[in-house]
Parts: structure tokens; C-alpha cells; sequence
């Protein structure tokens, strides 16, 4: 399953039926999970550890170095779940001391050509990465959330579960669970309905998420005022908790 042109450091652990490609470079602290596919011309650096049934498309750069001019070298790490997709020339780094040390990366992710995962990230499960969305550092990612192509994410914000960010947003805030934004800078213009929808939500919480936003968006309230209005409704409607407790650990402030 590896090819004889490939370089494979004898410290990399593959399982059995990994498949590398032709003149890709495996080294050492690598541990690839089974049935990964490792297209030609990959470079995969460590330590860095990849689940099962991921797929690597060639020319994609993963667990290099931070590229954070305060990295010296350390050990850091990143770790990649199962069933991701990496298309043509993605990178995505290890973490940096300044951080926890670690990039993380969920299940069921796909990340089109061009996608940037920097250092210290954390992005969840079910995403989408169009071609040349860009995380920089820090960055958190939801479960669910679509970056459009030509996304970029300033570097510690946060974007929440079931968001969608339009082709060439500039996010330089938070952006809550379910809310759709676009522009430079990002702002917020709609609650992600059809998104939700064929995820499952039924017609009652789309309807509490959408009174959730207008209070928030549409309302003329304070954040502060907002969340007076908001918390009622976070104790009787789970999707409204999520969106609630968003709000409360912002840090960035929220795209408004």
C-alpha cells in the first residue's frame, strides 16, 4: 500500500492498509489511522496523529511547523479525526506553546483546495472549507458551519455551530450558532434556515431561532438588554441555550 517512491520515516506508525502515493514524505511522531489514503506528492510532518478513512489529495501540507514568528521549535502537536477530507494543497499546522499546544480537527470534515488551518485551531465536525477559506490563529470552529470560498477568520474568534460565512467574508468578530454573514468586515444577515432545515430542525425551532435573532439583530437592545430578553427562552428551547451561551463566552464581541 506505499508506494516505493514515497519516504516513510521508520518512527511514523501507518496502519496495514494505509495507501501512500508516489513521492510523498511521511516523518516521524506520524501516526495515519486505517484505510487513510495518502494521495502522491503529500508531506505530512509531526507529531501529528490522523484517524481512520481520511483522504489526503496531493500537494497538501500537514503538522508543519506554526507559522507564528514566536515558535522556536517546540514539540507541539496536531490531531485529525476520522472521514476528513483534504483536497489539493491544503495546509494545516501543528499548534505553539502560546497556546495549548495542539491544533485539533474533528470527524467528517471537508476541506476544499487551498483551505488553511493555522495553529491552535480547534474546528468540529461536519464542516465545509471551500476553496481558500482561511483560518488564522486560535481560531474555533462549530460543528456544521460552511466557510464560503475566500473566507478568511481573524485570528482568536469564534464561530458557532450551524453558521454559514459567504464567499470573501472578512470575519474579524464571533459569529453565533445558525447566523449567516457576509461582507468586509462580516456582518450578520439572516438566520442559515435552509441549512438547518436539512439537518432536521423542525419548524418550531427554526421558529425560536429566528425570534432569537431578531432580538439580538433586529430589536435596537444592547447586547446586554439582548441576553435579558434571550435567557427566558434559553431555559424552556435547547437551541436557544446553545446560541445563548455563545454569547456569554465571546470574547471578540460578536459581528454585528
Amino acid at each position: 500500500m506505499i508506494d516505493a517512491r514515497a519516504i516513510v520515516s521508520p518512527q511514523a506508525q501507518l496502519a496495514a492498509d494505509v495507501s501512500v502515493g508516489a513521492f510523498s514524505i511521511i516523518g516521524p511522531d506520524v501516526i495515519i489511522g486505517a484505510r487513510t489514503v495518502i494521495e502522491p506528492h503529500v508531506v505530512i510532518g509531526g507529531p501529528t496523529s490522523i484517524g481512520a478513512d481520511n483522504h489526503v489529495f496531493q500537494f497538501a501540507s500537514i503538522g508543519s511547523a506554526p507559522q507564528d514568528k514566536k515558535y522556536r521549535g517546540e514539540p507541539t502537536r496536531l490531531e485529525i479525526g476520522a472521514r476528513n477530507v483534504f483536497r489539493e494543497s491544503c495546509t494545516v499546522n501543528r499548534g505553539t506553546t502560546h497556546d495549548r499546544g495542539v491544533t485539533r480537527i474533528g470527524n467528517d470534515n471537508l476541506f476544499m483546495a487551498y483551505a488553511h488551518v493555522a495553529h491552535d485551531c480547534t474546528v468540529g465536525n461536519q464542516t465545509v472549507f471551500a476553496n481558500c477559506a482561511m483560518l488564522g490563529g486560535h481560531v474555533e470552529v462549530g460543528d456544521w458551519v460552511i466557510l464560503g470560498g475566500l473566507t478568511a477568520v481573524h485570528q482568536f474568534s469564534k464561530i458557532g455551530a450551524h453558521a454559514f460565512l459567504a464567499g470573501g467574508a472578512i470575519v474579524q468578530r464571533d459569529v453565533p450558532p445558525y447566523v449567516m454573514v457576509s461582507g468586509n468586515p462580516a456582518s450578520p444577515h439572516a438566520v442559515n434556515a435552509e441549512g438547518l432545515k436539512r439537518r432536521g430542525f423542525n419548524e418550531e425551532q427554526l421558529r425560536n431561532i429566528r425570534e432569537a435573532y431578531r432580538i439580538l439583530y433586529r430589536s435596537d437592545l444592547r447586547l446586554a438588554e439582548a441576553l435579558v430578553r434571550l435567557e427566558p427562552l434559553a431555559a424552556l428551547q435547547p437551541e436557544i441555550r446553545l446560541f445563548v451561551d455563545f454569547i456569554h463566552a465571546s470574547v471578540r464581541s460578536l459581528v454585528r
